[in-house]
């Protein structure tokens, strides 16, 4: 059997008159560049997330650079993140002149150890951008908690965290809604996934909304004439199309994801050598990703290959360890857990259009590994 780790294929086959329309739509009115398509996905998510308001860019690295420039995340300015995140969670600082400032993370969810966060302030610390990784979010509680009592900044890398919502001072909030700004990524993989890139910042406030709308385009808000050195960054019209037909069933999917986990948690039960995800801090999860913790974990990842079985080592290194970072003056040891997690780390197969049959065999093979 062959199993891929992800595909878009099912998807698009099973709703294909539904992408087609869309794509023609635009095709036909010909507004390719912040189309009416734009606008009505920003007004959907908003809806969806019960966030202020939204601004659909080119990306999530990019969603994540343009939040970090309101915010002051530059010039020396220091900013805590985790060290164990996809590398746009950390470069959008470095590349703005800010100081990335490294915190290890939880060894049960993968999320930004707050308590080391914490012990990290220091005068020059401007602000903070948790991530809500793999299947739920940072515990924003106690991330909001450092930020008022130290006046920082927080921008939620959401990235892989469409859907996701936490218990947040006695009501539900959706992931990107809590912090100053959100981020969100639809990278195709993501559980709201376009078929190219794009991405969308979520704001609390107007101000800042009007500041990312005019960054997104240059640093204008008529056009040509500049308020602020800006950037290029537009989703594009007809990747928002094809968002809007997904998002009419996002719930749909969220909800098979959760099936398949469910499977994955039952079949896998009572294997020593694997440790399954767990989820706390009054999360409400989405699975993005179902990340194991695996004992040979490269030996595991080749024989699953081998059986043909798509996988992902989410991450190999981590952020502390990477050439790029060599400035900071960090070495190994200094980030225990995270190290840990990068050599344990498997994502499996996990996506709404993944059989039941396929998720079974997954499993047979991962006890097979372990019986030898």
């Amino acid at each position: 059997m062959k199993v891929p780790f992800y595909t878009s294929v099912r998807e698009y086959t099973a709703r294909k008159n539904e992408f087609d329309s869309a794509v023609a739509e635009v095709m036909a009115k010909g507004d390719f560049i912040l189309g009416g398509a734009v606008a009505e996905l920003e007004n959907e998510i908003s809806s969806y997330s019960n966030s202020a308001y939204s601004v659909g860019v080119a990306n999530g690295s990019d969603a994540l650079v343009l939040a970090s420039d309101i915010c002051g995340f530059k010039d020396g300015a220091e900013v805590l993140t985790p060290v164990f995140t996809f590398f746009a969670s950390a470069s959008c600082i470095a590349r703005l002149g800010g100081k990335p400032v490294f915190c290890d993370v939880e060894e049960d969810t993968c999320c930004m150890n707050m308590n080391d966060a914490a012990s990290r302030l220091s005068p020059k610390t401007k602000g903070i951008i948790p991530v809500h990784l793999f299947t739920q979010m940072a515990d924003m509680t106690a991330c909001m908690k450092i930020a008022e009592d130290n006046n920082l900044a927080v921008v939620e890398d959401a990235a892989e965290a469409f859907g996701m919502k936490q218990n947040y001072k006695g009501s539900e909030k959706s992931a990107g809604t809590i912090g100053d700004f959100g981020v969100y990524s639809f990278f195709p993989t993501k559980t709201l996934g376009g078929y190219g890139d794009g991405g969308l910042v979520t704001v609390n406030s107007e101000d800042n909304f009007k500041k990312i709308k005019s960054l997104r385009v240059h640093g204008s808000s008529v056009k040509y004439h500049h308020d602020y050195v800006g950037y290029n960054s537009r989703l594009d019209t007809i990747q928002a199309a094809i968002l809007r037909v997904k998002l009419q069933k996002i719930d749909e999917g969220i909800a098979l994801r959760k099936k398949r986990a469910d499977q994955y948690y039952s079949l896998l039960e009572g294997i020593s050598e694997v440790t399954l995800p767990v989820i706390k801090n009054n999360n409400i999860p989405v699975f993005y990703v179902f990340s194991i913790q695996a004992e040979r974990r490269d030996e595991l990842n080749s024989f699953l290959q081998t059986n043909g079985i798509g996988t992902s080592v989410y991450y190999p290194v981590p952020l502390h360890l990477q050439k790029c970072f060599e400035y900071l003056g960090h070495k190994k040891g200094d980030f225990p857990v995270a190290e840990k997690l990068c050599s344990k780390a498997l994502a499996l197969p996990i996506f709404p259009e993944l059989g039941e049959d396929e998720v079974s065999y997954v499993c047979e093979k991962i006890r097979e590994f372990y019986k030898k």
